[in-house]
């Protein structure tokens, strides 16, 4: 005899029919014929039982086709019925692990019995299943043996069942673990009592500044077959923007999907007549601010009585070590500083200010001896009380980078940067004539052009006429970033011999004179332009007069109409055009707050430390970078950031980094933890996410978890009808259709689009590095790998598998196994062969009907990345030497090499294709799953509304309405895809959630 053990934890957010306030809330479990209850928790709609249920079963493989049954009531003791229905959960058997150990708590949304009730909130439990071996009639620590009540009298329960419930109930004995939770632990931010009086006045929340939430709390949303340490955990921290609606504290919105955290701020601004204390009569004073252990210290200036610093100085709630905060001034000297004033602060008297509140005005006050007499000098200071919303935080020096220099502090800080605007520009080469080669009495010329455009080079076919005056006919195209600061340099070149060319002339366009597209539909005319000497480029040379020069007819214009590409179309996070003119309006925002992360692996054993790190995020042209935290696997950044969305079919992607930087080495490379993607349009609107998301990382050596990212996200719309008629409208520029760019070019501008971004945000402060760039906009994506291939595969005979499916319905339905089913499809098809008007209709219908059905089973979470969809768990050693094998290829053999890299380049592109392929099958399936909920809303209502019209239409009337449309003339066409393919492309597709 085995046992079948449902731990009933606890529930959240539950509802009360009618809104009825409170309730008393239990958990009936029925199993097999048994039937089970918990505790009553009487006026409460957040209950935590903490119970454990026990049940019987004989035979483990029969477990597998049974169903747990788990209805919440609500107990009344007065009106007619006893008990109000909260909601149920249904749980199958094969989900159900036989090891306690590998059970793990899951959060399960409550269930409605209809499609208008209303249910809402969640309910946490832990199932597993243990043999006989087990002890069960030992009683445990802690744990009140009760009677399980009976339920009451009008439950609906059957006599069977209840006679059989009583035989059993002989065997059986269950335990009610009582329901007290642990208390929360202390806050670290206890230096002193008054201080943290002081912000409990503004934090009415406590006890929450762990950075892992408790256990029952979350839920790892688990695929069979996966391991469960890659799956998603779904959390409910306390943030503002869950409680905001029963906290009176309105400053708590400032930022709302992050934990709040203190610190404790002091700015250093400036001193006066300070005294002279080096013989030479000259002073270099600098400000050492200290708090305990922890000190920082301003930079010094030289032989200045009167300096200004202007620096902040910020210790967090968890670093406070003392009761008064030391402002000590001294002179800068060889041997030992010299002390000139001090000033101590006591912070039981420091004000706490949280924005919106305007800055905190600085003082002036006297400096003091180590005797607390008063000495001459005076310094200015502003000491308060503030969170990580003030702005003082992101310049502020931190008491976690206590030991850096100020030079190294920089690479520690959070920053924004903005990605340059980009162009596409268009070249196209038409013609030279009077060419002078240096031998005039060759008659035959092998002409070319060169063009080059910073490191981007680009070079003609040679001229099939081969005279003085080749014609080329041939386009070329380059990116472009503002500043347009580059030249366009141009030459025509001979090949005398292989190896050996001669530059029979040359010129230079500053970017900046060349003219914007402003006709979609019409290139700009062509220009002659005259070409000089190699030897003679000069703008002197230029600006004489030239009697007689070669000459080259161009084409050349900048194209703002188009959306210049830096990242992948599967999972990219803009299509604006490069023109501001030409944008959209937004339709909303996106905020995300970087909570923490937790079990990162540590990256610096060598080096005596754990892991430096630090996240960066990217949508749009908008980066955001979080400051770094010191030596530590269990970062808390709680740091939130907003971007404006103007399409909801985009992509951010959020990544975690080790900061290698911090030591003043400049050649080393920052590593990377993990990555993370989220489409905004798989996320519903207003609602606010909070998951830890497994950073995995693809090695040499295999799949690696680094740790885990927990975020808060939350995509807010001010324009539904914008974002709804997006759903029409092309994914990309209307340029891109009316003129596409050809295919050669795609991946090679992508690619020096990605060189340009990473070289501008290079040169920023701190830099953000070619690595993380390369990362973030991933670089690699389309190098051939097995690995790849293989998924893409298996996601095409994933769907194949429905089809399958289908064969094996019709054959049952052919051979009579469900005879019911059988007469029934039987009807139908007699029904639509009599009345074939009704076909189109019912189609629709279904469609509309098992769209509705599946609105149930739509998916709780956003996606992430899933390593056994990327068939990354079991990876072949061999395939993955292969994947990180630099290209070219560095094997020994020369032929090999070429043979093999070519062999890579063909796979690469069928592997495209095959993805290709995959992503359309996935938005099909997509269309009816709710993963897009807006699209799957859309096309359901269509299909209502189709099988309306189609209904009381004639079919003949719309059959010619569909032959007019089809076989319309192509005046009457547009170039623009139509709407119903440009929403079928903005469908989401799986490839978001690939390594």
């Amino acid at each position: 005899m085995s046992k079948l053990v449902v731990e009933v934890l606890d529930a959240s957010e539950l509802t009360v029919k009618g809104g009825e306030g409170l309730a008393n809330p239990y958990v009936e479990v029925e199993f097999d014929d048994q039937i089970q209850r918990t505790q009553t928790k009487p006026r409460d709609l957040h209950p935590q039982w903490n119970d454990k249920l026990f049940f019987n079963f004989s035979n483990p493989v029969e477990l597998q086709n049974k169903t747990i049954n788990v209805v919440v009531y609500n107990h009344r003791q007065e009106g007619g019925h006893h008990k109000n229905f909260l909601g149920r959960v249904r749980i199958s058997g094969l989900m159900v692990p036989f090891s306690e150990s590998e059970a793990l708590i899951q959060r399960y949304p409550l269930e409605k019995r209809g499609l208008f009730s209303n249910i809402s909130g969640d309910l946490a439990l832990r199932v597993y299943a243990i043999n006989s071996g087990n002890s069960f009639d030992v009683e445990p620590q802690n744990v009140e043996d009760e009677v399980s009540p009976t339920p009451p009298e009008d439950d609906g329960i059957d006599k069977k069942k209840e006679k059989k419930k009583k035989e059993k109930e002989k065997d059986l004995r269950t335990f009610h673990a009582i329901g007290t939770a642990a208390p929360a632990p202390e806050p670290a931010f206890m230096a002193h009592h008054q201080f943290t009086e002081k912000v409990k006045n503004v934090e009415v929340r406590t006890g929450f500044s762990q950075a892992v939430p408790p256990p029952a709390m979350m839920m790892r949303a688990r695929v069979p077959g996966q391991n469960p340490e890659f799956g998603l955990i779904e959390t409910r921290p306390p943030l503002a923007a869950r409680t905001r609606y029963y906290n009176s504290d309105k400053s708590s919105s400032t930022y709302d999907l992050v934990e709040r955290m203190f610190f404790l701020y002091a700015t250093v601004v400036k001193a006066k007549d300070l005294p002279v204390m080096d013989v030479s009569g000259s002073l270099d004073p600098y400000v050492e601010v200290k708090l305990g252990n922890y000190k920082g210290t301003t930079k010094h200036l030289v032989k200045n009585q009167n300096p200004t610093w202007n620096q902040t100085f910020a210790f967090s709630k968890e670093r406070l070590q003392a009761n008064f905060l030391e402002v000590t001034v001294k002179d800068k000297d060889i041997g030992k500083d010299d002390f000139v004033g001090r000033l101590v602060i006591d912070i039981n008297e420091v004000p706490t200010r949280v924005p919106p509140d305007s800055p905190l005005a600085p003082q002036w006050y006297r400096l003091e001896s180590k005797m607390g007499e008063k000495v001459k000098g005076e310094i200015m200071l502003a000491v308060w009380v503030g969170t990580q919303a003030d702005e003082a935080f992101p310049e502020a020096w931190h008491s976690d980078a206590h030991n850096l220099s100020h030079q190294d502090l920089s690479n520690t800080r959070s920053k924004v940067y903005f990605s340059p605007k980009l162009y596409y520009l268009r070249l196209q080469v038409i013609e030279a004539q009077d060419l002078v080669p240096s031998d005039k009495t060759r008659g035959v010329l092998d002409s070319y052009v060169k063009v080059r455009l910073g490191n981007q080079v680009r070079v003609t076919r040679p001229s099939q006429v081969k005279t003085i005056n080749p014609v080329f006919h041939e386009e070329l195209m380059f990116v472009a970033s503002e500043p347009f600061e580059d030249f366009l340099t141009l030459s025509v070149d001979e090949r005398l011999e292989p190896g050996k060319d001669e530059i029979l002339g040359s010129m230079m366009i500053p970017v900046r004179d060349i003219p914007q597209r402003t006709d979609i539909y019409k290139l700009p005319d062509p220009r002659w332009f005259n070409l000089f000497k190699h030897s003679s480029v000069s703008e002197e040379e230029k600006k004489k007069e030239v009697k007689f020069a070669s000459k080259i007819c161009l084409r050349l214009c900048l194209e703002p109409g188009y959306h210049v590409l830096d990242e992948s179309t599967h999972f990219s996070s803009d299509f604006q055009p490069s023109s501001k003119y030409l944008r959209k309006p937004s339709i909303g925002f996106l905020e995300l707050g970087i909570l923490s992360a937790k079990n990162l692996l540590p990256m610096k054993l060598k080096e005596g430390k754990t892991t430096d790190a630090y996240c960066v995020a990217k949508y749009g042209n908008k980066w955001v970078r979080t400051r770094t935290l010191l030596d530590t696997l269990h970062p808390r950044w709680n740091e939130q950031y907003i971007w404006e969305v103007h399409d909801p079919c985009t992509v951010i992607t959020i990544s975690v980094f080790d900061n290698t930087h911090i030591n003043g080495k400049d050649g080393t490379r920052d590593q990377r933890i993990g990555k993370v993607r989220i489409r905004l349009s798989t996320l519903e609107t207003d609602r606010v996410y909070t998951h830890y998301y497994p950073l995995l990382v693809l090695q040499p050596s295999g799949l690696r978890k680094h740790g885990e990212l927990h975020l808060a996200i939350r995509f807010t719309c001010t324009a539904w009808l914008n974002m709804v008629t997006q759903y029409g409208k092309p994914l990309l520029p209307k340029l891109h259709y009316v003129q596409p760019i050809p295919l050669r070019y795609i991946d090679l501008l992508r690619n020096q689009a990605m060189q340009i971004v990473a070289a501008r945000l290079c040169r920023s402060e701190p830099p953000l590095r070619p690595e993380v760039v390369e990362y973030m906009l991933d670089r690699d994506y389309n190098v051939f790998s097995q690995r790849r291939s293989k998924a893409n595969f298996h996601r095409v005979t994933s769907l194949l598998a429905g089809i399958t499916g289908i064969c094996k319905w019709c054959s049952d339905i052919c051979y009579w196994t469900n005879p019911i089913t059988t007469c029934l499809v039987l009807f139908l098809f007699i029904t639509l062969v009599c009345f074939p008007g009704l076909i189109l209709p019912t189609v629709f219908l279904y469609l509309f009907i098992i769209g509705i059905w599946n609105y149930r089973f739509r998916p709780r979470s956003p996606p992430h990345m899933d390593a056994r969809l990327s068939q990354a768990e079991w990876t072949h050693p061999e395939e993955l030497d292969e994947e990180f094998d630099l290209f070219p290829s560095s094997k020994a053999d020369e032929i090999v090499r070429k043979r093999y890299d070519k062999l890579r380049l063909l796979a690469g592109r069928a592997q495209k294709v095959i993805g290709d392929v995959a992503t359309q099958a996935e938005r099909v399936q997509g269309l009816l799953g709710w993963r897009d909920p807006r699209a799957t809303a859309i096309f359901i209502f269509f299909a209502l509304v189709f099988a309306t019209v189609i209904y009381v239409t004639p079919l003949q009337f719309i059959l010619i309405l569909v032959g007019l449309h089809t076989l319309r003339p192509p005046r009457f066409r547009r170039r623009t895809p139509s709407v119903p393919v440009n929403f079928f492309k903005r469908l989401p597709a799986k490839t978001d959630m690939l390594l």
